[in-house]
């Protein structure tokens, strides 16, 4: 059963066809990454799901539902958490007003305050240095604890799935990792994955599916153990 599908959309900037003709379908409960150099589209792409760039042309459907055109918070409200390249918190907001942000999204899908306490235990869990820092603003954390209250906070929301803009960029090696196991045991846990990712043995570790794009097109996809060393070479090696 598919998740999300994506037919035939087409993208513009101006008069820059950016996305052509992209077809995708993510499964449920699982992980799936969209690789390939800077400048390809994977942004574009994940702002286009998520309704941050009007689309041209295709459609976009979640399970049953059309969203095309719909507006990003209605995109939220049908369960869909993203986690955005740059982290885009609230600086000046605590940690535990930029979980509860999270959380009161949630709420619009019918979750209550007592699942609002379970959600944050959860996240906590996951993440122990934002029980730590709640009330710390923010713009204050270092990059890798901004990555994971990002992540924390589209997690608040409680989604069907998790789409991730690059979660490692910039982030110190040991947050890494911390993120590549928080997501393998999230997708175990059931949870349906789309990120895009520049770094192989992350993609390798977390992701069960690729996508590959070059000039705006998917060229390739598959099973991760389907990647070979000369899809690497053609479309990710700079």
């Amino acid at each position: 059963m598919n998740v999300l599908r994506v037919e035939r959309l087409n993208q513009y900037y101006g008069e820059s066809h950016t996305l052509w003709d992209v077809d995708l379908d993510i499964a449920k409960g699982e992980c799936t990454c969209i690789m390939g150099r800077n400048g390809v589209g994977k942004t574009t792409l994940l702002k286009s799901i998520m309704g941050l760039s009007r689309i041209r042309s295709g459609r976009i459907f979640f399970g049953a539902d059309e969203l095309s055109h719909h507006p990003p918070e209605s995109r939220a409200r049908h369960g869909i958490g993203f986690v955005p390249q740059g982290r885009e918190i609230f600086p000046r907001l605590s940690v535990e007003e930029n979980l509860r942000l999270g959380l009161l999204a949630g709420r619009h899908r019918g979750f209550s305050a007592k699942d609002d306490d379970a959600m944050l235990s959860r996240i906590f869990t996951l993440f122990p240095v934002l029980k730590q820092m709640l009330g710390r603003r923010g713009g204050d954390l270092s990059g890798g604890q901004q990555q994971q209250l990002a992540i924390g906070r589209a997690l608040a929301l409680r989604p069907s799935l998790l789409i991730l803009d690059e979660p490692g960029e910039g982030i110190q090696p040991n947050i890494v990792q911390q993120i590549g196991d928080v997501l393998t045991a999230l997708r175990e846990e059931g949870l349906t994955i789309l990120l895009v990712e520049q770094k192989l043995p992350f993609a390798r570790r977390v992701a069960q599916h690729f996508v590959l794009f070059d000039r705006g097109r998917s060229v390739a996809s598959g099973k991760m153990n389907e990647l070979t060393d000369e899809l690497v070479a053609q479309h990710l090696v700079v």
